[in-house]
């Protein structure tokens, strides 16, 4: 981690804090190792961009082999699709009213759209937005594997999948989201195993009525290395193309596999023990806990206590760490998605700092 540090001393003096760090070597080959992983065991990648929302990280998962993109609302669908990504998963149980039924439809004519749908309102929503043309759109059936969120039981996806031919659209398979296997360590396998039974049903209710299970998609960043089941077709991770500190504590990634981190300038130090960073949770989010913290400095024990909207309260390990206001930190999050949110640009580096691009954070601000 203290490679984290030699690249922000070299940009020290090239860029305001807070600011999203974004250490490109490491993350294509965060990008690399999960394409790997899947082509050794012939899984299709279909990376979550809800993690980056930048068209330039999306571009380079589909040029080191990933198949297409999941989406997690229309928004994102649309700035990716006009960027020229033609294979979309919405895998969120969209309701298509509003401007929403225009919006998919436009989708579906310029790209192979899926969406996940795991009820017959939402089925029958999407068939009348997509009028005469219904067969234009694909929908995956979401089934519950545990995480006791959106998703149908799994001997129900047999039904919905009848419920959406019968209206037209082309039901092609089924997905699951494994969130209970972010718990902790001892979860993750579980987790998985979890969603290898869950698929399995899904997969036998939907040939019990004569549809073929095309699509078996399976998550998440943390249960990626035991989603290794033959049942299973692609995997959509998002986290894994920068790691943060909650998957380094689950195992999922180590500390050197974290490519982001938020630039800190320590702005005040008059409490004893303690400093204050300009990193509050406008930039970090108030992902963590007081037994956690909210957020690391990269290389040290030193965890942040509590955050404010722009202050972090950084107490001091006894002697081991002792920033002087105006030093510049790297602060590493917890969890990094909402991490981008914050920000309408990525500074972009390597572990030496020496270069620096800045890449747009192209969804951000489209939350429909």
């Amino acid at each position: 981690m203290n490679r984290l540090q030699r690249a922000l001393d070299a940009l020290v003096e090239r860029i305001d804090t807070p600011a999203p760090i974004v250490l490109v070597d490491v993350m294509q080959g965060n990008i690399d190792r999960v394409q790997g992983f899947a082509d050794q065991r012939n899984i299709k990648v279909r990376p979550h961009v809800k993690t980056h929302k930048c068209v330039e990280i999306g571009r380079r998962q589909i040029e080191a082999g990933a198949v297409g993109i999941t989406a997690g609302n229309v928004g994102e669908a649309e700035v990716f699709a006009a960027a020229g990504f033609d294979d979309i998963f919405l895998a969120y149980p969209i309701w298509a009213a509003g401007t929403k039924r225009a919006r998919i439809r436009r989708l579906a004519e310029s790209a192979r759209l899926r969406v996940g749908v795991d009820n017959v309102a939402a089925i029958e929503a999407l068939a009348d937005a997509m009028g005469d043309e219904p067969e234009r759109l694909q929908v995956v059936i979401e089934v519950d594997c545990g995480a006791r969120r959106s998703g149908a039981p799994a001997e129900a996806a047999g039904d919905l999948a009848l419920a959406a031919r019968k209206r037209g659209l082309v039901p092609v398979g089924v997905f699951t989201y494994p969130g209970h296997g972010g718990a902790g360590r001892d979860v993750r396998r579980r987790a998985a195993q979890d969603q290898e039974a869950a698929l399995t049903t899904a997969v036998r209710s939907l040939t019990d009525v004569g549809v073929t299970a095309e699509v078996v998609s399976a998550g998440s960043t943390p249960t990626l290395e035991f989603s290794t089941s033959s049942v299973i077709t692609e995997i959509r991770p998002g986290e894994y193309v920068f790691g943060d500190l909650n998957n380094a504590r689950l195992g999922a990634c180590t500390e050197d596999q974290i490519a982001l981190f938020v630039a800190g300038t320590v702005v005040s130090d008059w409490v004893p023990d303690q400093v204050i960073l300009d990193v509050g949770n406008k930039a970090l989010s108030k992902e963590g806990s007081p037994e956690i913290g909210y957020g690391g400095i990269a290389g040290t024990k030193a965890v942040l206590s509590k955050v404010n909207e722009y202050h972090g309260f950084l107490p001091l390990p006894d002697g081991e760490f002792c920033p002087s206001v105006g030093t510049v930190v790297p602060v590493v999050p917890n969890h990094v998605c909402p991490v981008v949110l914050g920000f309408e640009e990525l500074i972009v580096t390597d572990s030496t700092g020496t270069s620096l691009q800045r890449w747009p954070v192209d969804a951000r601000g489209f939350l429909n």
